[in-house]
């Protein structure tokens, strides 16, 4: 699921409502439903129609003291495509409460985007469906978080985020520890440059989607044939630090955006976007590439196309294509059968 161009709608969409509603010191309510419809090739051949992460949200904030805020938002989640086991809201995207102000900038607690994904992951983030988009190799996740950005300085922003991982936390049996994130962000007319680091103590684990990593597994019969597996592993692929940096430009209707991310002995990510928007249609296109640090490994290529139409202030469609190709056993096929895989996606999304 993306989350800029959501994120974006609904304050638009809710602006006049969240200002009455703030008047009269109400929360704003407000949410989506996602459903999309994508056919791979991966393993053969396989289609599914599900939902895309629906939300249901409320936020408010009100004055604490002349100058300063205090800000709460909550997220759940529900899947809209089918009623059989439904439970109704089944999940939480994001929940958290802070203060902020002009003077010292805003601090809050709980889970949310990290500091690091924030700053840099920008293409894996913007597409609908993602099947293939190529983030960046970071285990700090998005929950017990207390993050802190600084106000602007000139158009300098810094940022900074530690995960509070106790001995007595399920998600964390092995003791306590504190990762954490770092980053400075830059803004002047329309150029933006991010520079972020993640000590990586973590685990994902505390993000709704699991932790998992890749790692390369010698064919026994074939000793040249690394192949590539998903597993589970909670501590990371190792301790190492991940450094990125995120370059974009916005002239009118134009955004263009360029990032690297490197971790050691894991991978270098690097990423090209391009997005255009035409009246009520944007187009985008990117290419993404993840070079493993490891002998014999594949570089894996993600190239992704979509065409976006906004039927009117609360509903769009769109259509993106995925081509992904890594070698041999890329996406799962067994050796020798394919080295690419092609996703086709279309989906709707009503917000409000």
């Amino acid at each position: 699921m993306k989350k800029t161009l959501i994120a974006s709608a609904v304050a638009a969409a809710t602006f006049s409502g969240a200002a009455l509603a703030q008047e009269a010191n109400l929360p704003t309510v407000y949410g989506n439903i996602q459903l999309a419809y994508i056919n791979s090739n991966a393993g053969g051949n396989s289609s599914e129609l599900f939902d895309n992460g629906s939300t249901l949200g409320v936020k408010h904030s009100h004055e604490l003291m002349p100058g300063v805020e205090g800000f709460f938002k909550a997220e759940l989640e529900f899947d809209a495509d089918n009623k059989a086991n439904n439970n109704g809201l089944s999940g939480f995207d994001e929940a958290y409460v802070g203060v902020k102000g002009d003077s010292f900038g805003q601090i809050w607690v709980g889970s949310d985007d990290s500091t690091y994904e924030s700053a840099i992951d920008e293409i894996a983030n913007y597409y609908e469906v993602a099947s293939q988009s190529q983030g960046g190799s970071y285990d700090t996740g998005e929950g017990d978080l207390i993050q802190y950005r600084t106000p602007s300085f000139g158009g300098l922003t810094f940022g900074a985020a530690v995960q509070i991982n106790g001995n007595s936390d399920s998600q964390n049996p092995g003791g306590n520890n504190y990762p954490y994130q770092l980053a400075a962000m830059y803004e002047m007319g329309g150029l933006e440059v991010a520079v972020a680091m993640d000590s990586n103590d973590g685990n994902t684990s505390y993000s709704s989607g699991g932790s998992s990593s890749t790692t390369y597994t010698v064919d026994s019969t074939d000793p040249t044939n690394v192949i590539a597996r998903t597993v589970v592993t909670p501590n990371g692929a190792n301790n190492e630090n991940t450094y990125g940096m995120r370059v974009s430009y916005s002239m009118d209707d134009l955004r263009l955006t360029g990032q690297y991310q490197t971790r050691k002995d894991v991978s270098d990510v690097y990423g090209l976007f391009a997005g255009y928007t035409m009246g009520s249609n944007t187009f985008a296109v990117s290419w993404e590439r993840t070079a493993p640090d490891v002998d014999g490994a594949d570089d894996i290529d993600v190239y992704t196309v979509q065409a976006l139409h906004n039927l009117s202030d609360h509903m769009y469609v769109y259509v993106e294509g995925y081509l992904g190709q890594g070698g041999d056993n890329y996406a799962g096929y067994t050796n020798g059968q394919e080295d690419q895989q092609t996703d086709l996606a279309v989906g709707t999304t009503y917000y409000f």
